[in-house]
């Protein structure tokens, strides 16, 4: 749930062996660091142009080529073959409670394949009694690179906390992506120090 900048600083040729490698640091388990590295290419896929169906699509390519990525796999071709169902949301027990990353993740990808907004995926992320703070914050960022900072309702951000701080980092993440940021600079430098 925590990798999602890197598909916004890392190019296609590097965002899921980034999210891996970000991931394995506490997530030792192909399954664990697998699912991260999805997400990164996920998200880099979705903000480079290309639809969520599509985006999954190339990010499942990459997936299969890791050893150790069958759980994976699984979770999400589990959560796009329910998001095409006839009552999909009364079957989204099937995909696990979250509390393991394939599962978090396929819980993510299934809401934001089914919800027509941001507000509804979240929602529909939230609302389950597994780990639902996790798929919400998984869910809220695919849908945030599909429908961009606009599709947040103003009553969520009203209320939240450091929310200037946030704008920061989010527009500095967006100005990695879209190459517009020098990193060299002395605000960046003073902003970041890297210490």
């Amino acid at each position: 749930m925590r990798v999602a900048p890197v598909g916004l600083v890392a190019s296609r040729e590097r965002a899921f062996e980034l999210g891996c490698e970000t991931a394995a640091l506490t997530h030792g388990h192909p399954s664990g660091y697998l699912s991260a590295g999805f997400m990164a290419l996920l998200i880099e896929e979705i903000v480079s142009g290309a639809s969520l169906p599509d985006s999954i699509q190339t990010t499942k390519q990459c997936l299969m080529a890791q050893p150790g990525h069958e759980e994976v796999l699984n979770a999400v071709e589990n959560a796009m073959f329910l998001a095409q169902s006839d009552a999909p949301d009364t079957r989204m027990p099937v995909l696990g409670q979250g509390w393991v990353a394939e599962e978090a993740l396929a819980i993510a990808v299934y809401c934001a394949l089914v919800a027509p907004n941001f507000e509804e995926a979240v929602v529909l992320a939230v609302n389950h009694s597994g780990d639902s703070d996790s798929t919400g914050a998984i869910a809220g960022n695919i849908c945030g690179a599909l429908y961009r900072d606009a599709s947040i309702p103003a009553r969520w951000l009203d209320r939240l906390e450091l929310k200037d701080e946030i704008t920061a980092i989010a527009d500095d993440l967006a100005g990695v992506h879209e190459d517009t940021l020098d990193l060299e600079s002395k605000q960046i430098l003073e902003r970041y120090p890297g210490w």
